[in-house]
């Protein structure tokens, strides 16, 4: 079967005028138009090739990368809005629809929107949301507490900011535990901190308790030797003074120094701490 939405790796039919027609095992056939044949290759070469539907609303492939997959999230631009939807700007030349209904907000050209790619069943076509937490399930966890997991930063509220877990859940991750910018779509790494009775879960941004004290403990370490031996922080700093400089809190921080100390790497004075 050939997937729309997704890479297919097709063997090479036959040769027409308009490009080569490509087939599966199950007998299925699909055209790459010229511009995308490759520029050697002979009948039977296995290619692997992105599937969707052309302005005629039919099945090509092509070797073009496109930003987003079938089933999966990404932040894209919106480059048109008219009377059907908002369009993305998703690597292809088709642009990809998102209908009014899957709107969250009315989309506006120019701004961007983290949303979810998936197959309509009614109409058969490739579609996006920014309704994004239909597309998530949190009843059936694939996560532990502690577990390193891949984030993407969806939206920011009046605790901290939401995010998206593997791909599969919703997650967030509270103010006070960001000491780094970051921004909606941004795709990064995080830490499951705790999984609440209603399979709410609270994420980090670092890893929790004692493993995140020595890659810490390294970074003040490396911006004392930068700075000359010597870093204007102490035990008595203001946790935002600490975060605008090392991007940690000061619990981390206090830690940090803590082991730098009893490893005779640092000694700490009430204007601040210097290497040894």
């Amino acid at each position: 079967m050939i997937e729309l939405g997704n890479y297919n790796t097709l063997e090479i039919l036959r040769d027409t005028s308009v490009g080569l027609f490509l087939g599966d095992e199950e007998g299925n056939d699909v055209l790459l138009p010229n511009k995308y044949v490759p520029e050697i290759y002979e009948i039977g070469d296995k290619l692997t090739v992105f599937c969707y539907l052309d302005f005629d609303e039919r099945p090509v492939v092509t070797s073009l990368t496109p930003y987003i997959f079938r089933n999966t999230f990404k932040l894209l631009k919106v480059v048109e809005v008219n009377n059907i939807g908002a369009f993305l700007d998703w690597g292809l030349e088709k642009h990809l629809l998102v209908p009014f209904r899957e709107q969250r907000e009315r989309m506006q050209e120019g701004q961007w929107y983290v949303v979810y790619c998936y197959l309509d069943e009614k109409s058969f076509r490739l579609v996006a949301s920014n309704k994004l937490d239909k597309f998530l399930d949190n009843e059936e966890l694939t996560v532990e507490v502690n577990e390193e997991v891949d984030l993407i930063i969806t939206r920011q509220n009046d605790l901290g900011w939401d995010v998206i877990i593997n791909n599969k859940h919703k997650g967030l991750v509270y103010s006070d535990q960001v000491f780094k910018k970051v921004a909606v779509g941004d795709a990064i790494k995080g830490y499951i901190k705790h999984i609440r009775p209603d399979n709410k879960i609270d994420v980090n941004l670092k890893p929790i308790g004692y493993e995140s004290i020595e890659p810490a403990a390294n970074v003040i370490y490396a911006r004392l030797q930068k700075e000359g031996g010597y870093l204007n922080l102490h035990d008595k700093s203001s946790p935002d003074e600490i975060t605008a400089k090392l991007q940690m809190s000061k619990k981390v921080f206090k830690k940090s120094i803590g082991t730098l100390y009893k490893d005779r790497k640092i000694t700490i004075k009430s204007d601040g701490i210097y290497l040894l």
